[in-house]
């Protein structure tokens, strides 16, 4: 599903590699925690995984796709294989929840009888049913991450990014986010997280792994982690 074959990424020579000849094998339907201090890579990691960046040296295949034969006006469909969901939930302000997770589906020119059909479906499997008229600013902190995991599952990717999901939420609301992230890898979505949170790292038992100067030091299953 995730192919990483020593991929480097270097965006200034005087501060050496981003990403440091990585390479990263993640198996379709996994859940996989990536961690690792500020620095460490994850963020050129998740940019690499999107095209937002393009490695330095190295080869990336994502579903089949090699990222190095990837024309760029092929790179809108690749996204809609790949969900991210990101700390800062980035939902649309004057748009309630229904039409915030429709507006994915809207700029792909799905009908509105097919919107209609999906969207309550997918609130569903993120626990919001009945809040399809609330506002973002009426929402909770967990409830409008909800509203972003939902936004970014509508098009039913075949792989979910979520970049520090939980790390502007209290502990509650965490685990809320944490259970449908579980309930999407489990109905068959490849989940790759990425936190700072030890307690998620530890209570969750994935595969983790560790970045750390730009290189893997440690991917390990059902693994603690310790800052």
């Amino acid at each position: 599903m995730i192919l990483l074959d020593r991929v480097s990424k270097t965006y200034n020579r005087g501060l050496g590699p981003s990403l440091d000849r990585i390479s990263l094998h993640v198996e379709a339907k996994e859940f996989v925690i990536v961690v690792g201090q500020s620095g460490a890579g994850k963020t050129t990691l998740l940019r690499l995984l999107t095209r937002e960046e393009r490695p330095t040296s190295g080869k990336i295949i994502i579903g089949g796709i090699d990222y190095d034969k990837l024309r760029d006006k092929d790179i809108p469909l690749l996204r809609r294989k790949i969900g991210v969901v990101f700390q800062d939930f980035k939902l649309l302000p004057n748009k309630n929840v229904f039409e915030n997770v429709a507006f994915a589906l809207e700029i792909v020119g799905v009908s509105n009888k097919e919107i209609k059909h999906t969207v309550p479906k997918v609130l569903e499997i993120v626990n919001l049913t009945g809040k399809e008229k609330r506002m973002p600013m009426e929402l909770s902190g967990g409830e409008r991450q909800r509203v972003a995991i939902a936004r970014a599952i509508v098009r039913q990717p075949r792989i979910l990014i979520a970049d520090e999901p939980t790390g502007n939420l209290d502990p509650k609301h965490a685990w809320d986010v944490i259970k449908v992230l579980e309930k999407i890898n489990r109905y068959g979505t490849t989940v790759l997280l990425t936190t700072h949170n030890v307690e998620v790292v530890n209570k969750l038992k994935r595969r983790v792994v560790t970045l750390q100067n730009g290189k893997v030091v440690s991917d390990r299953a059902n693994a603690d982690y310790k800052i």
